[in-house]
């Protein structure tokens, strides 16, 4: 706000124009009428503007008439009437012979304390190369997103053709031992084939847990239970979201927990519900999986710890979660608690 004898105007209109020639950043200062009453330095060096015919020049006259844009006019008329002020305003500087530039410009009428004359400021910045900037990142994770869904066809294959090698070698073997080991791998190979097909098909960012959780076991369902009258998977979760990488980890440790179950809580044609949940309260989050079949035998019958145990306790340190085992009575309840 500039104050000044009311009988002397051109103090403040002297004071004010020093203050805007002597600018580091590109400005002007603009009568009512639109025209230009002082340029700074910076704005008559960047936009080619000779500094002793800038001043008193109409703003659609500057340069080859490149700022004669009807929009900013309407928009600088309405703010020296004081019915709007330009904050933010986004434009296109097109001169001849030279690269279009990309503005933002911002306007403010000033209050002369008593002077009926209106003046205004207008503040130019040049996002050009910001917006450049800008358009090659959002290209590059463009790039990046067709690399990756390449990669993730050729993952998906590769596992593929893996798990029917297995599967092949452990029909052929005649050792029963090798053939148990060989089908164990399979169905490794398959676990991670399942995590990686639900992956594959979310986008960039972090993933919904709900979604992710439902489609993961209706992939396992699909491909390991052949009676779904007899065997079902209830999943239970709520409106969580995870990184991809942390995505990954609990898709992993479900698929081992569903498969263990599906392989042992069900004997003779049982039948029974496998139940997946997952809960977070602030920052810390629980992840079960549970079933109501005949349960982890005791005592000397007592299940040596697996593959399958080392690496949901390997990934759930990688969690930084430590892994609760239950007995339901029936059934059994691992769960994966990161408090």
């Amino acid at each position: 706000m500039f104050k000044n004898d009311p009988s002397r105007p051109e103090v403040a209109d002297g004071l004010a124009a020093a203050l805007i020639a002597s600018s580091d950043v590109p400005l002007l200062l603009l009568d009512g009428n639109l025209v230009v009453v002082a340029a700074s330095r910076s704005f008559c060096a960047i936009y080619d503007v000779d500094p002793a015919t800038v001043s008193g020049c109409d703003l659609a006259k500057i340069g080859a008439g490149e700022w004669a844009l009807p929009q900013l006019r309407a928009l600088l008329r309405a703010t020296a009437s004081g019915t709007a002020a330009i904050d933010g305003y986004e434009m296109e500087l097109a001169k001849p012979d030279a690269e279009t530039r990309k503005l933002v410009l911002t306007a403010r009428r000033l209050d002369y304390g008593g002077d009926d004359s209106v003046h205004l400021t207008l503040s130019i910045a040049d996002v050009t190369a910001i917006r450049l900037a800008l358009k090659a990142k959002d290209d590059l994770v463009r790039e990046k997103a067709v690399l990756l869904q390449e990669l993730q066809h050729r993952v998906a294959n590769s596992l593929q053709i893996v798990a029917s090698v297995l599967l092949l070698s452990a029909r052929r073997v005649q050792s029963e031992e090798t053939r148990v080991h060989l089908r164990d791998a399979h169905q490794r190979v398959m676990s991670v084939a399942a995590v990686q097909r639900q992956l594959a098909v979310t986008t960039l960012g972090d993933v919904n847990i709900a979604n992710y959780m439902r489609d993961l076991c209706d992939s396992l369902g699909a491909s390991m239970i052949r009676d779904h009258d007899q065997i079902s998977i209830v999943v239970t979760v709520d409106d969580s979201t995870a990184t991809a990488d942390v995505s990954v980890s609990l898709g992993l440790i479900v698929t081992e927990l569903v498969i263990n179950a599906l392989k042992h809580a069900f004997p003779s044609h049982r039948r029974g519900i496998i139940n997946v949940s997952f809960e977070t309260t602030g920052d810390s989050w629980v992840l079960s999986v549970g079933d109501d079949g005949v349960g982890v035998p005791t005592g000397e019958n007592a299940p040596k710890p697996g593959l399958g145990t080392s690496i949901i306790e390997a990934l759930a340190n990688q969690l930084r979660a430590k892994v609760e085992t239950a007995d339901l009575n029936p059934g059994t309840r691992v769960s994966i608690v990161h408090a």
